[in-house]
């Protein structure tokens, strides 16, 4: 087991530069796998999560080179070139690439099957397998709706009109992925703004998507064409330090080359509506997506009621906004977030547990969380190898009254490799132990 030991104390100063993008990166591979020619990606997250859907492709037939030093070269297949693969096909960790790749694998001329590691085996999937079935696929999943899935190809998709009842970004992409396959017109329609990745990389590629409001539609038996890919800084990395350094008295860190794209920065939008100095710097494109550099400093913060409308752009990075909420003065509430409760953990319940057992006033609802900001001590916390749980609680270590232990933390691996050095060349007192 691998665990983080934080002293307190420290300020965050200095550039740093955080891993590629987990969702660009995917959708680069799974994109690239299926377009005519060769597809270069810079940038690209050199995560186990990403490194997953890199081997479901290599599975099915696509010579995948790297990835060295962020550099990927994928020799795509064509959209109806993939093969059957000789073995089931291992997701690892990521709800991503499973949620994803029952969409584009659903309309194939062969079977397969997913699986994935304890902890993605436990992940609801009847939210893609349902409106998936709509349009003609054959999932069957395994008791409660969860993994292992089983996949019969079917090449006789048909599109569908598809409103969402929950937003979720991997809940469109399959069912847009799923719509390349299909006969006709493929629309979703969300109740509000998810991550538009999909989207932008499929026009990237030269697939034409119709976005109109909420909806955006697909018409099937398109072709891709292969393109480079910059992959930008992940926003939800970078989260870890926005809130790190907004807590941490002293603190004046910067950012590279962030992804700004507007359905994901939720997240600096909710901790300005709390009092944090961020500022957003030489603003500009990158492979068709908005980047900037993003410099944060200390600053007082505020309890505030977390605007509904904005849950759904930071839906990935409220364990650590449940941290700046600890550190702020009055009460923080968030409500509308029952997707938190199905992430890799119970994300709700899993911080308020730790909050809790470092003196935090931390009250999980149904749907959310009600935090009382003071000041609290250390203690031990145990992640549930959640890796956004685990480096979220390393920033409250910043301001914690005593060493703060966070146990099994192997799984940061999975979206952010190097973590820990990065960290303390910020002014994280962080040691990462095995036992």
């Amino acid at each position: 087991m691998t665990n983080y030991e934080v002293t307190p104390g420290g300020a965050l100063k200095g550039r740093i530069r955080v891993p590629g993008d987990k969702s660009i990166s995917h959708r680069s591979i799974m994109l690239g796998a299926i377009a005519d020619g060769v597809t270069r990606v810079t940038g690209f997250l050199e995560g186990e999560d990403a490194i997953s859907t890199m081997n479901v492709f290599r599975a099915l037939g696509v010579n995948v080179e790297g990835p060295e030093r962020g550099g990927v070269t994928v020799h795509g297949v064509g959209i109806r070139g993939l093969n059957a693969p000789n073995r089931i096909l291992d997701c690892g960790n990521s709800g991503t690439s499973m949620r994803l790749l029952c969409g584009l694998l659903a309309g194939q001329r062969f079977n397969c099957e997913l699986t994935g590691d304890e902890t993605l085996r436990r992940r609801p999937m009847k939210r893609i397998a349902g409106p998936l079935g709509m349009m003609g696929a054959r999932i069957t999943t395994a008791d409660g709706g969860r993994p292992p899935l089983k996949i019969a190809g079917n090449e006789n998709l048909h599109g569908i009109d598809y409103q969402m009842p929950i937003a979720s970004a991997q809940v469109k992409s399959s069912l847009l992925l799923a719509g390349l396959y299909a006969r006709g017109r493929t629309c979703v329609t969300e109740p509000a703004p998810t991550r538009d990745h999909t989207e932008r990389m499929l026009t990237a590629f030269g697939y034409p998507v119709v976005r109109n409001g909420s909806t955006a539609c697909v018409v099937g038996g398109g072709r891709l064409t292969a393109t480079d890919i910059e992959v930008p800084a992940d926003i939800s990395s970078a989260a870890f330090f926005l809130v790190g350094a907004s807590i941490a008295p002293g603190s004046d860190l910067t950012l590279e080359h962030v992804g700004v794209n507007p359905t994901r920065t939720g997240v600096i939008d909710i901790l300005r509506l709390m009092g944090a100095n961020i500022e957003l710097l030489n603003e500009r494109l990158a492979g068709g997506e908005p980047v900037a550099d993003i410099r944060v400093r200390h600053a007082p913060l505020t309890g505030i009621d977390i605007p509904i409308e904005l849950v759904p752009l930071a839906i990935d990075e409220f364990p650590v906004l449940f941290i700046a909420a600890a550190n702020a003065a009055g009460v923080t509430v968030l409500r509308d977030a029952e997707e938190l409760r199905v992430k890799e953990s119970d994300r709700i319940q899993v911080m308020a547990d730790g909050m809790t057992a470092l003196g935090i006033q931390a009250q999980p609802t149904a749907d959310g969380m009600r935090v009382i900001g003071g000041t609290y001590g250390g203690g031990n916390v145990a992640s549930h190898a959640d890796h956004r749980i685990a480096m979220s609680f390393a920033m409250a270590g910043l301001r914690a009254a005593a060493r703060i232990t966070i146990d099994d933390c192997v799984n940061v691996a999975t979206s952010f490799p190097g973590f820990v050095t990065l960290a303390r060349s910020a002014g994280v007192a962080i040691t990462e132990r095995s036992t």
